[in-house]
């Protein structure tokens, strides 16, 4: 299914497309103060609807998560990494796609606070 996201002004907006079935709840201090409810999809996957230069970053801890926001509006609807395996991939935040139910989604729970 293809699901078109953003966030809060508009002008960092996406499309991804994937079966969404389950989403992760991170504990760390990031997830926790901004509510992410991230469904992990390969990167090839998402794509872009504005231009790239429109992100701002922000990275801490290990480095490795790339998490995009708005500078504009403060929303934070994707992050990127790679894999174990050193595949791309995209952290998307469900709570910034359009008309998706959320009560209907398994929610997985992760200790990110152990990393």
């Amino acid at each position: 299914m293809k699901y078109r996201g953003s966030c809060h002004c508009g002008k960092i907006a996406f499309d991804v497309e994937g079966t969404l079935e389950q989403v992760m709840e991170c504990n760390c201090s990031l997830c926790s103060r901004r509510g992410y409810l991230l469904w992990f999809v390969p990167r090839e996957q998402l794509k872009l609807a504005t231009p790239e230069s429109d992100l701002s970053t922000y990275r801490f801890n290990r480095m490795h998560i790339a998490h995009h926001f708005c500078a504009n509006c403060g929303c934070a609807p994707f992050g990127e990494a790679t894999d174990p395996k050193g595949k791309a991939v995209a952290a998307v935040n469900v709570r910034c796609l359009e008309d998706v139910p959320l009560d209907g989604l398994k929610v997985v729970k992760v200790d990110g606070r152990s990393f």
